[in-house]
């Protein structure tokens, strides 16, 4: 049977200059382009920063990926969701994925592609790299990432934020991703460990509402939606850092 081939596409971290060639070419060549977002009412930013690229004859089909910590729900979701791209790569036509940053990176295509490949592991597949906002930050505040010998460490922040403390400890450069709501306790733990001038914060790095921040104390009390999109970037090579 003939089946399309499903392409997970990194649209980069906002600025619609930053998807690549390829990923472009792409998206302006297939028939069906699958979004992704966290609610109905709400409009995807992968797609606001991909629309130029899609052609007008093309199916736009945004999926409900929710925001939850429920292992069940998502998978239910994953699973529902992957049924819907496999039924349109049957047609047959070719798919694109479209999501934020890189495809492979803390992204919702991860655990899509997983499932279509439970369904059919003869699947063809590709993913398409795209910029990471890490990078995107890095460029935008001129902060050196990966230089000469330091270490390099990413950190999704969590509640308890004993990794994050565990990675300034250990020095080098590090990224704070998935801010978000935790970004006051984030900025105390920066201060107590004496890093907190030494970093600098970026949110939806490229796109409408950005906002750079390079001393951090000016965000000490500040709008708890401040941190949603956001990086924050470390030099925690200091010796004060306890």
């Amino acid at each position: 049977m003939s089946i399309g081939t499903f392409y997970g596409i990194g649209v980069g971290p906002g600025d619609p200059e930053l998807i690549t060639v390829k990923g472009a070419r792409l998206i302006a060549a297939c028939g069906c382009v699958v979004v992704p977002k966290s609610r109905m009412k709400k409009e995807s930013i992968a797609l606001k920063i991909a629309k130029q690229y899609i052609s007008p004859g093309a199916e736009i089909v945004e999926q409900v990926y929710p925001m939850t910590s429920d292992k069940a729900l998502l998978q239910e979701k994953w699973s529902q969701a992957a049924g819907e791209v496999l039924n349109r790569l049957r047609k047959p036509q070719d798919v694109c994925f479209l999501t934020l940053g890189d495809p492979l990176f803390y992204s919702t295509h991860i655990y899509l592609l997983r499932c279509l490949k439970e369904l059919d592991p003869e699947l063809k597949t590709v993913t398409i790299p795209g910029i990471m906002a890490m990078g995107a930050a890095s460029a935008i505040t001129d902060f050196p990432l990966g230089e000469a010998k330091k270490p390099v460490t990413v950190v999704p922040t969590s509640d308890d934020l004993v990794a994050t403390r565990q990675a300034i400890k250990s020095g080098g450069n590090v990224v704070l991703m998935k801010v978000g709501e935790r970004l006051q306790p984030i900025l105390d733990l920066l201060q107590e460990l004496g890093v907190i001038d030494r970093a600098v914060f970026v949110a939806k790095a490229g796109q409408d509402a950005e906002v750079v921040v390079t001393d951090l104390m000016d965000l000490k009390e500040s709008d708890p939606k401040t941190g949603y999109l956001s990086i924050i970037l470390i030099d925690a090579d200091k010796e004060e850092c306890q």
